[in-house]
């Protein structure tokens, strides 16, 4: 079995939405010292490669330990947006093409690229998902995507308006924001994973995103 890590490593002082709180993670006790070794880790609920809830934009919306947890783990589409430019509004004409005959997929998650600015002010130029994208995909049956970018959205001078985030998390939808690694995932159909930590009543949840390509079953005997 191929695994191929699609998450974003969480340490000090990594890239995160603008405003949301800064991650620290440091030791507190050590080995020498202690006996054993623990860490403190300081973070928001969106930090990193992280599951949004509808709650994170939905009045009364699902909390992230209310997400139904076979709705995370199935067949990806993956969507090859590589091509597009800093703000720049993907259509559904653009990519609508490539995503018939999801009938038997779990997701949906677009790579453009973006995760290689990770950590640089290019990384909150992204291009973004025009709002017929998530309507088009909930009309498919696809209630999770997710993005190699900070945000299906726009991040910066967006004034509070996200149109995507409220078309598909106000269906009941959960987006997957920061995926990284996109590329390495060469074969169609890949199994994705896209497990978040139950944070009780969380309005999001940072998580390890996976894809595995699987083997052909081992031969008995």
């Amino acid at each position: 079995m191929r695994v191929i890590d699609l998450s974003q490593p969480i340490h000090t002082g990594m890239q995160v939405f603008p405003g949301d709180p800064a991650v620290s993670l440091t030791t507190v006790a050590t080995v020498v010292d202690d006996g054993y070794q623990v860490a403190s880790l300081h973070a928001g609920s969106h930090t990193g490669t992280h599951l949004d809830a509808p709650l994170h934009s939905i009045v009364d919306g699902d909390p992230v330990d209310a997400i139904d947890l076979a709705r995370l783990v199935g067949t990806a589409r993956i969507v090859d947006c590589t091509g597009a430019r800093e703000h720049e509004t993907i259509s559904w004409a653009t990519v609508g093409a490539r995503l018939d005959g999801l009938e038997d997929t779990a997701m949906v998650l677009f790579r453009t690229g973006w995760s290689e600015h990770f950590g640089g002010r290019r990384y909150l130029e992204h291009p973004v998902l025009a709002p017929e994208i998530a309507i088009r995909l909930l009309e498919a049956g696809i209630t999770v995507m997710g993005v190699d970018t900070l945000n299906p959205d726009p991040t910066l001078d967006n004034e509070g308006h996200l149109p995507f985030h409220a078309g598909f998390l106000g269906a009941g939808g959960v987006i997957v924001e920061n995926l990284t690694n996109l590329v390495a995932v060469t074969w169609d159909s890949p199994l994705v994973s896209v497990l978040p930590l139950p944070l009780a009543g969380g309005d999001g949840a940072p998580g390890r995103a996976v894809a595995l390509e699987l083997g052909p079953p081992s031969a008995a005997g």
